[in-house]
């Protein structure tokens, strides 16, 4: 037994959403409540809860609320630049991570940037060192919001400029 679906309107004319803007399988994001420009994702409609790689977790407490601090490697491959961040904790859950053991993660809430939008998530905090991506983008921080076509890459647009160009820097080709 499903839902009861919603009466249809006045006109007797069933609802139309209007289209969802269509993102690929990975995509650039940003972090701007924690200083992050941008960081590749993998949109991973199989994972609930979004993920980001974070090391040097430690927990502490501020007026007598937990927090956590860590820092993170935005650029995939590479140990520089590192970011420290500080963030209420959230949150703390068991998560079946990829190799399908259960771990306990903390999770924050700060805002993700996509293309034109922006919007507050949760994210748990784990070390994704091995991982293709610093960051997965789960189900939860994209529902209702987008379509995922899996086979296409970057649709909201590829890599952007980790600074804006100086008028005495040419502009790259």
């Amino acid at each position: 037994m499903g839902k009861p679906s919603a009466p249809p309107p006045p006109s007797g004319k069933p609802r139309r959403r209007a289209p969802r803007p269509v993102i690929g399988w990975r995509e650039w994001v940003g972090l701007p409540d924690l200083g992050i420009e941008r960081i590749k994702a993998k949109v991973d409609t199989g994972a609930r809860t979004s993920s980001l790689h974070a090391f040097r977790l430690q927990s502490f407490e501020r007026d007598g609320r937990p927090w956590v601090r860590f820092f993170i490697h935005p650029e995939q491959d590479r140990g520089e630049p590192s970011v420290p961040v500080e963030l209420p904790l959230a949150d703390q859950r068991h998560v079946r991570n990829s190799g399908g053991e259960q771990e306990l993660r903390p999770v924050v809430r700060t805002r993700v940037r996509l293309g034109e939008e922006s919007w507050p998530i949760e994210i748990t905090l784990t070390r994704r060192d091995a991982m293709g991506f610093r960051m997965l983008l789960g189900r939860q921080a994209i529902r209702g919001r987008f379509t995922v076509d899996p086979g296409a890459s970057f649709r909201t647009g590829r890599r952007p400029p980790s600074r804006p160009s100086s008028p005495s820097e040419p502009s790259p080709p």
